[in-house]
């Protein structure tokens, strides 16, 4: 009897101690889960990296110590939220109020003007330059903004009414019209091989290709130098990048 007692005291001081040994195990398994995720970066929000300050080797601290420490990794611009900072000269700041309209004209594309709206004043000025700070906000989110570019702003009383900047029409090859009876046509090719011919008008030269404002849809498959025998309702095979009758 005393051995059998003292064998199952033993064996229940060793499941004690495995107990122990699996929260000690699991515990430093959790360590070493935040360790890995330290080794981890991640940005706040999703954008777009801009500039990179931190290079391999050098020491990232929120506190700068100098030598090759770093206050920061990157730059990172959201790129849902660009706005433009634009500087006011004191004697017109009164002219501006919180979500006044205003329109935006990038230098780089001096014919879009971008609908735009204040949203805030910044409370401080500029002493040298005896202005201050205003937040524009644009209202049109296009891969042609980038950050950093140069702009001008127009403040307004009423917003402008939108302009349709999509082209105009669609882009065929030159060597898809030609005359007929004093006529710009195109010849379209049809799914059942045979050709309808379209009067078209044309807009500008864009170097091999013409721009035709109607008689033409996207999509369609045109005819490239069509013979002058070519008429309505003619049936054509397609080699290569033409039809021909």
């Amino acid at each position: 009897y005393d051995q059998a007692v003292a064998a199952r005291d033993a064996l229940r001081a060793q499941l004690q101690a495995a107990q122990r040994g699996v929260d000690v195990a699991g515990r430093s398994l959790t360590i070493a889960d935040n360790g890995v995720d330290n080794t981890i970066v991640r940005a706040p929000f999703a954008g777009v990296v801009t500039a990179k300050a931190a290079q391999p080797g050098e020491i990232v601290s929120p506190l700068a110590t100098g030598g090759f420490t770093r206050t920061g990794i990157g730059t990172i611009v959201d790129m849902d939220s660009l706005e433009v900072e634009v500087d006011v000269g004191e004697a017109y700041i009164g002219r501006v109020q919180a979500k006044m309209p205003a329109e935006v004209v990038l230098n780089a594309y001096p014919d879009w003007h971008i609908p735009a709206e204040v949203i805030a004043i910044i409370p401080a000025a500029d002493r040298g330059k005896a202005t201050v700070k205003v937040r524009v906000a644009m209202k049109v989110k296009d891969a042609r903004i980038v950050p950093d570019m140069g702009v001008r702003v127009s403040f307004l009383e009423k917003p402008r009414e939108a302009k349709d900047d999509k082209p105009q029409g669609v882009r065929v090859p030159a060597a898809a019209l030609a005359q007929r009876d004093g006529k710009t046509v195109a010849f379209s090719v049809g799914e059942d091989g045979k050709v309808a011919m379209h009067a078209v008008s044309t807009g500008i030269d864009m170097g091999k290709d013409k721009q035709v404002l109607s008689g033409l849809a996207a999509g369609q498959s045109v005819v490239l130098d069509p013979p002058a025998s070519l008429k309505d309702g003619n049936a054509v095979v397609e080699t290569g990048d033409e039809a021909t009758p």
